[in-house]
């Protein structure tokens, strides 16, 4: 049986630019980064108490999946307070938060363009 999502895969340009972004900014820590052949390495990052990691990795052939919005929503407490804390580390966010009668979000960008939904309930 399938019990949980084991990683998500977010394309990368530049490996090293993407894993500053996702340790210093956003706080992820490394749990896995092994060398995988010439000029790239599988980087696996631990997002708080999450079971699922990300995964800094482009698939040889899926470089135009490189700053597109990604289809998935980034958890938080609170969304507001997240954001201010964020865009004092320079992440770039589309617009502020925007209370919905489903939730708060906002929409960040990570350092390769990639854009993320963050959201609390």
């Amino acid at each position: 049986m399938i019990t949980h999502l084991k990683f998500m895969s977010i394309p990368v340009q530049d490996q090293d630019r993407a894993l500053k972004f996702y340790t210093e900014k956003l706080g992820f820590k490394v749990a896995t980064n092994q060398e995988m052949g010439p000029g790239q390495h599988w980087i696996e990052l631990r997002i708080g108490r999450a079971e699922t990691r990300l995964v800094l990795f482009t698939m040889e052939g899926e470089e135009s999946r490189i700053g597109t919005r990604m289809n998935c929503s980034l958890a938080c407490d609170d969304v507001e307070a997240t954001y201010r804390q964020f865009s004092e580390r320079g992440v770039e966010f589309e617009s502020p938060p925007q209370k919905q009668p489903w939730g708060t979000f906002a929409i960040m960008k990570d350092s390769e363009g990639n854009r993320f939904v963050i959201g609390s309930d």
